[in-house]
């Protein structure tokens, strides 16, 4: 062993054993510092995009349903004739489709398909 690697007080002792098992223990100490600073520095840059992108994420489904209930709307207006009612109609449904997205993407409301998926593994165990 090399006198540069910081084993000296290790080969005086006459237990090389004791030595590295120092280094080693300093070395944990070092890497979990690093750690530890690194994880801390990750969080801090995440939690800042992770928030903006997120909120963009909810306010663009919210936006998206509203207008595409509106495009739906206007079409049905100029297609039947209906001035404002089916564009009243069709914006309500919109709204309601925009906040149904939003709590499926906040994770407050179930995905549609879970919901089936279940219906029919209890089916399938009541059948056993």
């Amino acid at each position: 062993m090399s006198s540069h690697n910081g084993d000296k007080e290790g080969r005086a002792a006459g237990n090389p054993e004791a030595g590295l098992s120092e280094r080693r223990a300093r070395l944990n100490r070092k890497l979990d510092d690093l750690k530890a600073v690194e994880e801390k520095t990750a969080r801090k840059s995440q939690g800042s995009s992770s928030g903006y992108g997120q909120a963009m994420k909810l306010s663009s489904e919210f936006i998206a349903g509203v207008l595409v209930g509106v495009g739906i709307g206007w079409v049905v207006d100029q297609w039947l004739g209906t001035s404002p009612f089916g564009l009243i109609v069709f914006l309500l449904l919109g709204f309601a489709a925009g906040v149904l997205n939003v709590l499926r993407s906040a994770g407050v409301a179930e995905q549609p398909g879970v919901k089936i998926q279940r219906e029919g593994d209890a089916q399938d165990d009541r059948s056993d």
